[in-house]
């Protein structure tokens, strides 16, 4: 595995892990990449020193374990069950209604939908309080 310290073009810094370079080349050529802040798939690679092997007690130690990988997953499945049960579902029209509520033209409430990177870079510039949902779950036979 490979970490690479990833940033988006508002500059939103973040790690991703690769199998390989070439992992992160094909996923990059084919738009996968997004930054989890803000959507954006305009995102690079920064500049990162090598990571050099220490002893066996630090090794492994910026790679979380099998138990506290399951535990973050749980934890994004249940924040995202829990907006899509409590929360409207906006569609396609998140943007126009978050922007409402931030002006006070539309009822105060919890809202999630899909928005464009320009829409997203647009609230965030005009000030509108917006998270990214974390991902639905997949099932253990669609991940790689």
């Amino acid at each position: 595995m490979i970490k690479y310290a990833l940033a988006c073009e508002f500059d939103h810094a973040f790690e991703g892990w690769f199998g390989s370079s070439s992992d992160y080349d094909d996923q990059h050529a084919r738009g996968l990449l997004e930054c989890p802040l803000c959507g954006s798939k305009a995102v690079r690679k920064q500049v990162m020193a090598p990571s050099v092997a220490g002893t066996k007690a630090q090794r492994g130690l910026d790679q979380p374990s099998e138990a506290a990988r399951e535990m973050m997953l749980q934890a994004a499945a249940e924040a995202r069950q829990a907006v899509e049960d409590n929360f409207d579902y906006m569609g396609d029209a998140f943007a126009r209604e978050a922007r409402a509520i931030h002006e006070g033209k539309a009822e105060e409430r919890g809202i999630y939908g899909e928005a464009t990177g320009a829409e997203v870079r647009a609230l965030i510039e005009d000030g509108v309080q917006i998270a990214p949902l974390p991902p639905k779950s997949k099932a253990k036979d669609e991940l790689n």
